[in-house]
């Protein structure tokens, strides 16, 4: 159990993260399923990159989690913003 903290910790932070992005870029016109698997999925890739990057102490354990967690979520929850609404102009 005590190995699934860390990867709960960065998918709750990347949907955090994905909400608080969906919420404050209203022309993306994202319904609730692509923020939370956008943001889920960020979460885990930003979580495991802190993990990677950081390795000096600065960020380890949970925080460096949450925060990898949070920014990866938003980061890819704006780029599938951005690839769904040049969809929805081009049709």
């Amino acid at each position: 159990m005590e190995a699934l903290w860390p990867i709960i910790v960065q998918i709750v932070g990347g949907i955090i993260g994905g909400q608080a992005v969906g919420a404050a870029v209203k022309q993306a016109a994202m319904s609730q399923l692509p923020k939370i698997l956008s943001g889920a999925i960020g979460g885990i890739g930003g979580g495991q990159l802190i993990d990677m990057l950081a390795s000096s102490g600065a960020m380890e354990g949970l925080a460096g989690d949450a925060v990898g967690g949070l920014g990866g979520g938003a980061i890819l929850t704006a780029i599938v913003g951005m690839v769904m609404k040049s969809m929805n102009k081009s049709a």
